[in-house]
């Protein structure tokens, strides 16, 4: 399928020509995966109120910021460990069997999360589910990237990725119908978990009907070991070693080749730059809203917080659906340079100048498009197009969920932080002058657009 799928007709008059029913429905079985991830991110952060309120003890709730911040920390941790190991094992065993796998184990996580009685078990749900989940995106990326055609590949991606973001704003409608309805009192947060674990029985259903990646196959039974290729499509100087005989780990290859672990490094620290940006600063979008409303004497300050998040969440679901043209447009580079340029003034403006309830739904879309949407469709995109199959799901999981290794203990930190530094505002600014660094990252990596895939 794989050679088939990825053949590009060079008298197309669309990027949509060559594209077939198998490539919509590849696509469409990664992306209802990828809604998953993104509906269990927003949900820590809309439910995380009442949650917290429901589970903590008397004692444990005068330390409330801590705990909501290990809660969201050991999701990021559980994510990123599950991704790491979920990631490397599709590079092994194949993308579909890894992301089936990975919806199963999700729906039955989520599920069990609705029945916590305690913040340890609370946190050992959230770890759990993020180690189901972890491992998601990774290959549903390598999946589409080997089967769609060039011209099309950055389209179909930021498709995929925007699944993130119908996810996020699944829950937060989900949400914020719950929360009018009320059904459960105080313990209506538990059925958000619900809502979202029985869905994924079905997408694992829809997704028995996919093909595995043939790119893949292929470059396995030919021992294709070599980590990368450069942009001129020559071998890299470690291929001799590594493209014959048994097949090497594929950590090591990607950590051994100079090139490829120079590339390695750089996206890894760019995707710090987008972890620690989103999971520290956007998650106190939502409980910033709410204090503004409450000094604002409004009348209901959690809708307008609900309003910003919904609003936030547009705003980044319109970057996804814009982003495969920009970005073949501006190129790699300079577009998540633009990124982060955008995503450092959308934070200063969001928590220096911005006072009232009205005006944060106004600069909500424009936050979700830079911080959510800009900022993480990238490494679908570009970080497919500088590895070979045999490691692609490996580097791309190392990139993506590499950086949650560390940036899990951004959330934890913010939560000290907002005591030490006097406030959320002054907490999101510090930690919001990391964009600064993806400004200048993007130049030291290879501009791929208009390039083969490496094979």
């Amino acid at each position: 399928m794989g050679q088939a799928l990825s053949h590009t007709d060079p008298g197309s008059a669309h990027w949509y020509d060559n594209l077939t029913r198998m490539h919509w429905r590849t696509l469409v079985g990664s992306f209802l995966g990828w809604i998953f991830d993104g509906y269990e991110a927003f949900t820590i952060f809309v439910a995380l109120g009442p949650m917290m309120h429901s589970v903590l003890t008397p004692q444990q709730a005068a330390s409330v910021h801590v705990y909501a911040g290990l809660v969201i920390g050991i999701t990021l941790l559980g994510w990123g460990i599950g991704g790491m190991c979920g990631g490397v094992l599709a590079d092994y065993i194949g993308r579909k069997r890894m992301m089936m796998w990975s919806v199963f184990l999700y729906a039955v996580f989520s599920g069990l999360t609705a029945l916590s009685n305690s913040v340890e078990m609370l946190l050992a749900m959230r770890a759990l589910t993020g180690l189901a989940l972890g491992s998601e995106w990774s290959t549903g990326v390598a999946l589409v990237t080997e089967t769609w055609p060039d011209e099309a590949r950055a389209k179909g991606l930021g498709f995929l990725q925007s699944g993130f973001g119908w996810g996020s704003l699944v829950a937060a409608v989900v949400w914020a119908i719950l929360s009018f309805a009320n059904p459960l009192g105080d313990q209506t947060w538990r059925l958000v978990f619900v809502v979202g674990a029985i869905p994924a029985l079905f997408v694992l259903y829809l997704r028995r009907g996919l093909d595995e990646s043939e790119a893949w196959q292929n470059a396995v039974r030919k021992k294709r070991w070599n980590p990368i290729e450069n942009a001129t499509g020559e071998r890299s100087g470690a291929s001799a070693a590594t493209s014959a005989g048994s097949r090497p780990f594929t950590l090591k290859m990607l950590f051994t080749d100079h090139e490829a672990m120079r590339r390695m490094i750089v996206a890894i620290l760019l995707s710090i730059v987008t972890t620690v940006g989103w999971w520290a600063i956007s998650s106190l979008l939502h409980g910033y809203t709410a204090a503004i409303g409450k000094a604002q004497g409004v009348a209901d300050p959690l809708t307008w917080a609900s309003r910003v998040s919904i609003a936030y969440t547009v705003g980044a679901i319109v970057a996804y659906l814009l982003a495969g043209f920009i970005i073949d447009i501006l190129g790699r580079r300079l577009f998540m340079s633009l990124t982060f340029v955008g995503s450092l003034l959308v934070t200063i403006a969001t928590y220096k100048f911005t006072s009232t309830v009205g005006g944060m739904v106004a600069l909500a879309p424009v936050n979700g498009f830079f911080t959510l949407g800009c900022a993480y469709v990238w490494m679908a995109i570009y970080v497919p197009e500088m590895f070979t199959p045999t490691v692609r799901s490996s580097a791309i999981s190392v990139v993506f969920n590499g950086a949650r290794l560390i940036a899990w203990l951004f959330p934890i930190i913010a939560g000290f932080m907002i005591k030490s530094f006097g406030g959320v505002a002054n907490t999101a600014l510090a930690l919001g002058s990391i964009y600064a660094l993806g400004i200048i990252l993007p130049w030291f990596l290879p501009e791929t657009r208009g390039h083969k895939l490496p094979e």
